[in-house]
């Protein structure tokens, strides 16, 4: 394990290796665009990774997951219409509570 304290994009390229490692389907910064009154307007969201067509997961690598974090993930799911998602923030010290799921 690396551990706290990289950039965002060092923990993507390896969480990237170890999806294909263990040979799940995986799109990277998949663009999602906005509807608005009928119209799709590319906005420059981009998913960080969507896991075999049905998980999104954004990476962060800040202090403390906080509101706006939930917000961006939540936001993706909705626009995206994918209903299960995982916002994992790295820089914590035990992996496992830089975790949380939700669910639409």
């Amino acid at each position: 394990m690396l551990g706290p304290g990289l950039l965002e994009s060092a923990y993507e390229e390896c969480f990237c290796h170890e999806l294909h490692l263990r040979k799940l389907n995986f799109e990277r910064q998949r663009p999602i665009p906005v509807v608005y009154k009928a119209v799709k307007l590319e906005s420059g969201y981009r998913l960080d990774l969507l896991v075999e067509a049905k998980v999104i997961v954004e990476l962060k690598s800040v202090d403390v997951l906080g509101p706006l974090h939930e917000a961006i993930i939540l936001t993706y799911m909705r626009l995206s219409g994918h209903h299960l998602g995982l916002l994992i923030n790295f820089n914590v010290p035990m992996l496992k509570d830089g975790i949380r799921r939700y669910i639409l």
